[in-house]
């Protein structure tokens, strides 16, 4: 095989590897890197998808309803299947729950999650407590 061919088949894998490990979520901002599923930050309340917010604190307030995990399988393996799951929502205080909820089993546990917008922009009340924390 010539020079040029090897360099080609090399050049290819490259971009084959390079594409399997950039799978996951996109925005998923709240994605931990200890091994944790990418697409599981990502959670259904009202018809509107949220995503975790990461490093930000936030005062819960009362209980709004259940927010769904939908299923997840971020890897080749179908038994890897992350099942659907539900968790309580709890309104964050001084912020509309069409813009940021508050997902946990309990209010101290919660941990505040944002909407996505179909924009990607993040709303101006979430850089507000992003720049804040």
């Amino acid at each position: 095989m010539s020079w040029v061919g090897r360099h080609a088949i090399a050049a290819g894998l490259a971009a084959v590897a390079f594409t399997a490990v950039g799978c996951g979520s996109e925005g998923s901002e709240g994605a931990e890197a200890n091994g944790e599923s990418l697409c599981a930050s990502d959670v259904l309340y009202e018809g509107r998808t949220y995503i975790r917010l990461s490093d930000v604190e936030v005062k819960v307030g009362q209980k709004l309803g259940t927010a769904t995990s939908p299923p997840c399988r971020d890897t080749n393996d179908q038994a890897a299947e992350v099942p659907e799951s539900s968790e309580n929502a709890y309104a964050v205080s001084g912020i509309s729950p069409d813009v940021v909820i508050a997902i946990g089993s309990s209010p101290e546990q919660a941990e505040p999650f944002r909407v996505l917008r179909s924009d990607k922009k993040i709303p101006p009340e979430v850089q507000e407590l992003i720049d804040g924390s």
